[in-house]
């Protein structure tokens, strides 16, 4: 089976998978899920260093003597990253994936990643709910940039990888 190898869809990619069960069995199998997430891991890590350097630029402080200590001793931007996880499938819907684990995150920063993503982050002063502020994450947009930059990469990749698993069942 000669020619270039195009990644058009899932169907190639599910037409790859049944070939390679059939004819090559687990150890190509793994072959191919370990290559494909080396493919991802560069996208993992930068969007991992993306969120970690993502700057929070407040209004600043209001007049008077407020403040006082955090309620929460963890790390925002690290919690975040630490969320941020692969996957890797091969059977039935065959492909890798890059996704935000909510189940990794606390209860009340489900949805951070995608507030800052937005650019406008609004919460209560030190989790005094009758004071709020609002943070600019700038530039905004974090998760969508990265994975734009990231993507050409990771599919030049895959794209490389199906041509030497075709090669190996030929």
């Amino acid at each position: 089976m000669a020619g270039s190898v195009q990644v058009l869809g899932t169907g190639q990619l599910l037409t790859l998978s049944r070939r390679m069960r059939a004819a090559g069995g687990p150890r190509l199998q793994q072959n191919f899920s370990r290559r494909v997430r080396r493919a991802a891991e560069p996208l993992h890590r930068d969007l991992q260093m993306a969120i970690r350097t993502q700057p929070l630029v407040s209004e600043g402080r209001k007049a008077g003597g407020r403040g006082g200590p955090s309620p929460t001793t963890r790390p925002l931007r690290a919690t975040l990253a630490g969320g941020i996880r692969i996957s890797v499938r091969s059977g039935a819907n065959p492909g890798a994936r890059i996704w935000i684990d909510k189940g990794r995150l606390p209860p009340d920063l489900r949805n951070m990643p995608w507030v800052i993503n937005d650019g406008r982050v609004r919460h209560p002063v030190f989790g005094n709910r009758r004071r709020w502020a609002t943070q600019w994450a700038r530039p905004s947009g974090w998760w969508t940039r990265t994975v734009a930059a990231g993507t050409p990469r990771m599919r030049a990749e895959v794209e490389r990888i199906l041509g030497d698993v075709r090669r190996d069942l030929t």
